[in-house]
């Protein structure tokens, strides 16, 4: 949870009943303005990353006062769960029976004391405020009895009583790192005999992630993106990094020629289309392509090599996504990958970006820890395997299929591919690491093979698993 730099104060009285009081710095409506998405992820499933720019434009927040917004809204949704563990013992009532949005309160109020540089009296006095507004006089009283209780010690203190050293070491790693012990417990297992590195792996989950950048090939360039103030990436020849400011600044973004993308994201993507195969290379197919990062990445370097993607989704409005993303000559249609319009080996190359419970990717929606339970590994298990073998079907023999998911789980990962595997005869296991060494050189610390795992901890990517497979060419030619 990073300290932000840019908290004051808000000493203004006469607040309005039941809305925020604009100022000349408006603090009041920062805050009411994390408070209002923080509310809304609780209430409606709403997404932060959606739903905050949208919020911080209609009330006009920029500059100072919109990066303060964004680290409020961010780390009180990041650290929930250690705050609610220093607020149970701050407060006479049990968590649960504190009304929602009071407790939501209480939370920002937390993460101001405890992660920012916020003075603690001003972060106890706006909290209070805020909770008097949502709440009435009498719970304002209560949070403000609360608070102060919070302030009597720094982070590191609380951390030694709610996730003490001598806990069992899944609970005091969900406690001081904020994430559900089932989640924990999943990433442990997924680092296997680098299981040591689970604090850095959960702590770089709160740590607030680089804007990435890809400049799609043939549409835009990379100097182009440097010259606008993008810095060198280390991974993809596609990417930039923003170290400030927002990505719509730059001309090739707003145009569409440019996008904000994950370079883990795009280091797949280039993977599949580096993997050795035999015979043509003119047919792609992205059979998961909403929103259509990857497809947008795929469908340029297709056409520079004269080939051509079709980007498919199930759902039309992704879809309407993914034609803004793809180049002109990309076919997009509306269309569901487990039981494709298409004929079986229709493809050269098949992109699967299958549905999962994005574990890999928290730092940059902090609330999906919270969203989902164990059991959706189990719901989405079957949609996996089935669209895997969808792709399978539809890759000609020695064309080449990619399995990726933004998620590390083992039960979402080597296990889908081991299963379908397991089923199908004729289909190798290409070396994903060596593939993506290809690519980028100094790419290091994916796993030994065959399947890749990207880390936060350690290329500061979301944690994005590839496999890729060839289907036997029966004519013996690969």
């Amino acid at each position: 949870m990073a300290p932000a730099r840019n908290g004051r104060a808000d000493h203004g009285r006469n607040r309005r009943p039941g809305g925020p009081r604009r100022t000349g710095r408006p603090q009041d409506l920062v805050r009411r303005t994390a408070f209002d998405v923080i509310r809304a992820v609780e209430s409606r499933d709403a997404y932060a990353n959606l739903l905050l720019p949208a919020r911080l434009r209609d009330r006009g927040l920029t500059g100072r006062d919109a990066a303060l917004a964004t680290e409020l809204t961010y780390g009180t949704l990041r650290g929930r769960g250690t705050y609610d563990a220093v607020l149970a013992l701050c407060s006479d009532r049990e968590l649960r029976r504190i009304d929602a949005p009071l407790l939501d309160v209480l939370r920002l109020g937390a993460h101001q004391i405890l992660a920012t540089r916020i003075p603690p009296h001003a972060a106890v006095g706006t909290a209070v405020e805020l909770a008097r507004s949502v709440s009435g006089p009498g719970q304002a009283k209560f949070a403000n009895a609360v608070l102060r209780k919070v302030t009597t010690r720094d982070l590191d203190a609380w951390l030694a009583i709610v996730a003490p050293a001598d806990a069992d070491v899944t609970t005091r790693l969900s406690v001081a790192h904020s994430h559900p012990k089932w989640i924990v417990s999943a990433l442990r297992d997924a680092l296997g005999p680098d299981r040591a590195e689970i604090d850095a792996l959960l702590a770089a989950d709160n740590a607030r992630p680089r804007v990435t950048l890809v400049a799609r090939p043939g549409r835009a360039t990379v100097d182009e993106l440097r010259a606008e103030g993008a810095e060198p990436s280390s991974y993809s020849p596609y990417a930039a990094l923003l170290p400030e400011g927002d990505p719509a600044g730059i001309a090739a973004v707003r145009e569409g020629r440019a996008a904000v993308q994950d370079e883990a994201s795009q280091m797949v993507a280039l993977a599949l289309a580096a993997a050795p195969l035999s015979g043509p290379d003119a047919r792609w197919a992205d059979l998961c392509a909403g929103p259509g990062g990857k497809a947008g990445l795929l469908s340029a370097v297709a056409a520079g090599r004269g080939a051509r993607l079709l980007a498919a989704d199930v759902q039309p409005h992704r879809a309407g996504l993914v034609a803004r993303a793809v180049d002109a000559r990309t076919g997009v249609v509306v269309a569901d990958g487990t039981a494709p319009a298409w004929r079986p080996g229709a493809f050269d190359r098949v992109m699967v970006d299958a549905p999962c419970t994005g574990l890999g990717a928290l730092r940059r929606r902090p609330e999906a820890r919270w969203r989902r339970g164990p059991e959706a590994i189990a719901e989405l298990g079957p949609l996996q395997r089935t669209l895997l073998g969808s792709a399978l079907d539809a890759v000609r023999p020695g064309g080449v299929v990619a399995y990726v998911t933004c998620s590390p789980h083992l039960a979402e990962t080597r296990v889908v591919v081991d299963d379908v595997l397991r089923k199908r005869a004729g289909v190798e296991r290409l070396d994903a690491p060596s593939v993506l060494a290809a690519v980028a050189p100094e790419l290091a610390g994916l796993g030994e093979g065959p399947y890749a795992q990207f880390w936060p901890h350690r290329h500061g990517t979301d944690a994005m698993f590839l496999a890729l497979l060839r289907r036997a060419d029966p004519d013996g030619t690969d």
